[in-house]
């Protein structure tokens, strides 16, 4: 009887009532998320990263040079993606896969 008096969370993923302590479990697993460069190194918020190749920036009329130095990136929900901010130009987002770790 000690699993009916568990705590259930309605889970709009799978759209199953599941006991809170799993989906806790799977939101701690789910925060655990790596965030990689084009070379495979891991990202965290505040790394510095070098652009690996030209990138024309839409929308500025700029392109971002290779080799140019990113400093405090932050990272977004989306695990392809990372939040800049250069002198230039206002929310600049990059794709990982033009991007090196420093």
């Amino acid at each position: 009887m000690a699993e009916d008096s568990d705590d259930y969370v309605y889970d709009e993923t799978t759209g199953e009532w599941r006991p809170a302590a799993e989906v806790a479990a799977a939101a701690a697993e789910a925060g655990k998320r790596v965030v990689r460069d084009s070379a495979g190194n891991e990202l965290a918020d505040g790394d510095s990263v070098t652009v690996i190749k030209d990138l024309k920036v839409k929308g500025a009329g700029q392109t971002l040079k290779q080799g140019t130095v990113i400093r405090s990136i932050r990272l977004t929900d989306s695990d392809e993606e990372i939040d800049c901010r250069y002198e230039a130009i206002k929310g600049l987002v990059l794709r990982t896969e033009f991007v090196r770790k420093r």
